[in-house]
């Protein structure tokens, strides 16, 4: 009888110890003295060696002492387009590299975070999977390094599918929509084009598209120096820089974004508000910005 009571309570104090764990953003991988080109190429070569795909890289805020290589999975990749909600945003993670002082330091983006905010309860549906992609993402970067420290403030895990900043804020489930088009197809091509042109001083960092789905994310790098990264990053937080490039979705005919208000403060969560009032446009701003994208070129007609 004692040992059944004992086993109880473990379990129940497994429970618990699982339902407020404390989760980060990020995790550090390693500091090193190798250029951040060296250990891009590493990375690069490693993740690909593991049946990781490779979707993109840039250097956020135009600085050549940060750089984000963005990959994803099979596995992952068709189990977060089944969440109808805008899972697809959750098939990219992102390594960061943040060159300062000699050293760069390596960093990559937490599935267990990440999937928990933006899968919300259908995260316990496909749990087995995302458990395997983060148990090999930690065995594919054990080759880089070997610190795995999180950092960049912390969430309880069990808060993540209901976040927001504070009260009044936005949550996930309040995107901001950015255009409805004629077809999925009409808006894949207007995307894709803006983003050919740089329209809005942008670049495309990498795409994922469902074609069967009607599913398109665009990751997009902000150049502006007025009012993109360059103009944000270094007052929130260049440490983060995992949390870049910000991301369109296509879903069907309409496409969207979530809220400058959630995002940054999802990805930069021990954020004062103090410092978030620093860049008290900068949601807007994004949101221009990404709008813009989604916009139809309009051709000046010759006059007879």
């Amino acid at each position: 009888m004692k040992s059944f009571i004992i086993g109880i309570i473990a379990v129940l104090g497994f429970g618990f110890s699982a339902a407020g764990q404390d989760l980060a953003p990020y995790i550090k991988i390693a500091e090193t003295d190798e250029t951040i080109e060296q250990s891009s190429e590493k990375i690069i070569n490693v993740l690909q060696d593991n049946s990781f795909q490779v979707l993109g890289s840039y250097h956020p805020a135009n600085r050549s002492s940060l750089k984000v290589i963005v990959f994803t999975r099979k596995d992952l990749k068709n189990a977060v387009v089944k969440v109808a909600d805008r899972g697809a945003l959750a098939a990219a993670f992102k390594v960061g590299m943040v060159q300062k002082d000699g050293k760069v330091t390596i960093s990559y983006t937490n599935p267990d975070y990440i999937l928990r905010a933006y899968l919300r309860d259908n995260y316990k549906s496909y749990k087995s999977t995302f458990e395997k992609f983060s148990s090999d993402l930690k065995t594919t970067f054990s080759t880089i390094g070997y610190d795995f420290v999180p950092f960049g403030g912390t969430v309880a895990a069990d808060k993540l599918k209901k976040y927001h900043y504070k009260i009044m804020m936005p949550y996930f489930t309040d995107p901001v929509e950015l255009n409805e088009f004629a077809s999925f197809e009409e808006g894949l091509k207007i995307i894709e084009d803006n983003l050919k042109a740089k329209k809005g001083q942008t670049v495309q960092v990498y795409k994922l598209i469902y074609p069967n789905s009607k599913v398109a994310v665009f990751g997009v790098g902000l150049k502006s120096k007025d009012d993109g990264e360059a103009h944000f990053l270094p007052k929130i937080g260049v440490e983060h820089a995992a949390a870049m490039p910000y991301e369109i979705i296509l879903q069907g005919n309409k496409a969207t974004m979530l809220h400058g208000k959630y995002r940054i403060a999802l990805h930069w969560p021990d954020l004062t508000m103090g410092t978030f009032m620093k860049i008290m446009s900068t949601p807007g701003d994004i949101e221009d910005t990404l709008e813009a994208l989604c916009e139809p070129t309009t051709s000046k007609s010759n006059s007879p």
